[in-house]
């Protein structure tokens, strides 16, 4: 009697261990593993520019610790898992669940037509802590705030599965026929504008397991305070390596939680762990409210009055709005692929606000330069910043760049680093150059409009009309 022959679709779970899907088909016998890059169902979800450089990478990565056993396809899943069947013989496929409405779509399609061929067909969660159906408030219906969701809603909660390790006993199975190969996928650009990124990150299941034990060794210990200083390396930089899934989340929690002996008490623990918690909601949200990308979950938000796409959207993507710790963390972006956090909430106040820019143009911008760029979290945290979400930030709350920039860059660090042009202002004029006196610019070097740019907008006028336009609206 032959061996069973199982078909690992591999997505966004790029890793041998925790792997749920991948037990389940090494354990039912042969195994053909297999990344398909749908280039037929995802429309404008397509990965951006950062995205597609780190799949690359993590792709090769993945087909190194299979031992070059890989089959890489482009196409409609169905139609690349149906040949894959019809010359293997195999008669299960697995994957790990995906949360993004249009792949719930399509794997729903791609399910029942596996079934209807006679194809036994198993799904897993190897990407969350608690499916988003498992979770519900006491009248049965989704949590719309995130702190009772997390402490009253997912703490209360079944603990999350255990962690396991990768399978110690698998026979992949390959053909070089049904591969096209990783290079078929053209995910790296002409221009090299990724070198800097090259230099600083490891994509794959090793670089994440080197980040998660680079961080729990030290930065964590002071995490609370640190993680909202952008000069200071205080945050664990593992959101690339769990959106393309090359660690779980589960790896994450448990891990810290035997750094700190099981204890949820140390308060640097908690709040890194709610973090996780804020991607585990915006999963959440997405899965309930599937329109989160596209309109505003407050739809009174529909009746403001946007700018549209202007000429100021060009200068914010460019780091050239003559805010420091504004063009500092967009330079951040283009150059690394990545911004520190809190600067992401400062950058998206201004151009929401201060530009009264459309979030639509703010998140389009980060799908194509964020490596970490993921469809749950950039559109819940665009609509966070934006007012228009599900427990979002207050509109009337607008960040004030400067004292943002005094408060948690006070050294000006981040800035001179981003911002190299304003390095020799002194700390007092280094978040506010135009209220430098002329000979403090002149020492400096520094002649705004040349070296570095006047304001785009006045930031005291520019929040009254932001707050006068919202008058118009929020009681709609």
């Amino acid at each position: 009697m032959s061996t069973p022959i199982s078909i690992m679709w591999f997505r966004q779970d790029l890793r041998l261990r925790d792997n749920p899907a991948l037990r389940e088909a090494c354990n039912n016998g042969d195994v053909i593993p297999v990344y398909i890059y749908d280039n037929c169902n995802a429309e404008s979800f397509t990965p951006g520019a950062a995205s597609k450089w780190w799949l690359h990478h993590s792709l090769h990565s993945l087909n190194k610790s299979l031992d070059g056993k890989l089959h890489i396809a482009s196409g409609n899943p169905i139609d690349v898992l149906q040949k894959i069947i019809q010359q293997t013989g195999a008669t299960q496929v697995v994957w790990n669940r995906c949360y993004e409405p249009w792949q719930i779509h399509r794997d729903k399609a791609v399910k029942q037509q596996l079934q209807e061929d006679g194809v036994q067909v198993n799904s897993f969660n190897g990407s969350l802590l608690w499916e988003p159906w498992t979770i519900m408030n006491q009248s049965g219906s989704p949590y719309k705030v995130f702190t009772p969701f997390y402490r009253k809603g997912c703490l209360k909660a079944p603990s999350p599965r255990s962690v396991e390790a990768a399978p110690k006993q698998a026979n992949f199975i390959y053909q070089n026929k049904l591969d096209q190969g990783i290079d078929s996928l053209e995910l790296l650009p002409e221009i090299s504008w990724y070198k800097q990124m090259q230099q600083q990150w490891q994509p794959g299941e090793e670089g994440a397991g080197v980040s998660l034990s680079e961080f729990l060794n030290e930065p964590i210990n002071d995490y609370k305070q640190a993680r909202d200083v952008p000069s200071l390396n205080g945050t664990s930089h593992l959101s690339p390596h769990l959106h393309f899934g090359e660690i779980s989340p589960n790896q994450i929690w448990y891990a810290t939680l035997h750094k700190f002996n099981g204890s949820m008490e140390d308060p640097h623990m908690d709040c890194f762990l709610s973090e996780i918690g804020w991607r585990e909601f915006s999963y959440y949200l997405l899965y309930h409210f599937p329109t989160l990308p596209s309109e505003n979950y407050n739809a009174k938000f529909n009746q403001y009055q946007w700018r549209g796409r202007n000429n100021d959207l060009q200068a914010w993507q460019q780091g050239q709005t003559g805010v420091p710790i504004v063009d500092a963390g967009m330079r951040e972006l283009w150059q690394t692929g990545y911004m520190h956090n809190r600067v992401r909430m400062i950058v998206g106040s201004y151009l929401v606000k201060n530009l009264r820019t459309h979030w639509h143009h703010g998140e389009s911008w980060f799908w194509d330069c964020l490596l970490d760029a993921d469809l749950a979290a950039n559109s819940a945290s665009w609509q966070w910043i934006a007012g228009s979400g599900a427990d979002a930030s207050p509109f009337f709350r607008i960040f004030n760049p400067v004292t943002q920039g005094e408060k948690f860059d006070s050294e000006g660090e981040y800035v001179r680093h981003y911002c190299p042009e304003l390095k020799h202002l002194p700390n007092k004029y280094i978040h506010k150059p135009w209220d430098a006196p002329k000979e403090v610019l002149a020492t400096a070097g520094i002649r705004l409009g040349d070296e570095y740019p006047h304001p785009l907008v006045d930031l005291k006028e520019s929040r009254q009309q932001a707050l006068d336009a919202y008058e118009a609206v929020k009681n709609a």
